[in-house]
C-alpha cells in the first residue's frame, strides 16, 4: 500500500479532511493524493501558489512573512499550511514550498524544500523534505550554514517532496504500524 493509499485510508476512519497548499510542487501532492480511489472522501482541494504574491493573495500568508523570510522559508510553509487548512475548510492541510532547480534561488540551495502541517486543533509543524539515500549536504548563502537538501533533477525532487510530505502526516496520523 502506497503512503497516499495509507494516508485517505487513514484520513477517511477518522472522517477527517486534508487540503494542500503547493509552490514547488504545482498540484503533484493533491494529485498523488486524488489518484487515490475514495479520496473525495477526504481531499477537500488544494491551492497552487507558485507565484510568490499568490502565497498572500490564496494561502493568506502575511506579507511581512514573505518579505522578511522569503517564500521558501519554515515561516512561509507554516502560514501556507493555515492558508490552506482555513481558506479550504479542512481539518488538516499540507504545504510544500521550496527549490526544484536547476538553479538555486535567493540564497537557497537546489534541493531545499519545507513542509508545513497544519493540524486538527490548529497548531502548524514543519519540517525539510528528506528521503534516505536522495539527500546531499549543501551550502545554504540564506542560513549561511551546511543542510541537507534533496538530490536529483527537478522532477526528482519534486516527487520526493511530495512523499516527503505524505510520510509527513502519515506519521502524525500514527499509521506506522500499518
Amino acid at each position: 500500500m502506497s503512503t497516499a493509499q495509507r494516508v485517505v485510508a487513514g484520513l477517511t476512519r477518522r472522517a477527517e479532511s486534508l487540503s494542500t497548499c503547493e509552490s514547488l510542487t504545482a498540484g503533484l501532492l493533491a494529485a498523488a493524493v486524488a489518484d487515490v480511489p475514495g479520496a473525495s472522501a477526504v481531499l477537500r482541494g488544494g491551492l497552487v501558489t507558485y507565484a510568490t504574491d499568490l502565497k498572500a493573495k490564496l494561502a493568506g500568508v502575511d506579507e511581512r512573512i514573505l518579505a522578511e523570510y522569503g517564500p521558501v522559508s519554515e515561516e512561509t510553509a507554516a502560514a501556507m499550511a493555515a492558508g490552506a487548512r482555513e481558506t479550504c475548510g479542512s481539518d488538516w492541510a499540507l504545504a510544500l514550498t521550496g527549490v526544484a532547480g536547476p538553479e538555486g534561488q535567493d540564497g537557497h540551495p537546489v534541493g531545499e524544500v519545507f513542509i508545513g502541517l497544519a493540524r486538527p486543533d490548529g497548531s502548524v509543524v514543519v519540517r525539510r523534505a528528506g528521503r534516505d539515500g536522495h539527500m546531499r549536504y549543501a551550502w545554504s548563502a540564506h542560513e549561511d550554514k551546511q543542510m541537507a537538501v534533496l538530490v536529483g533533477d527537478r522532477g526528482q525532487i519534486r516527487a520526493w517532496a511530495v512523499e516527503s510530505a505524505l510520510e509527513l502526516i502519515h506519521g502524525e496520523l500514527g499509521y506506522l504500524a500499518e
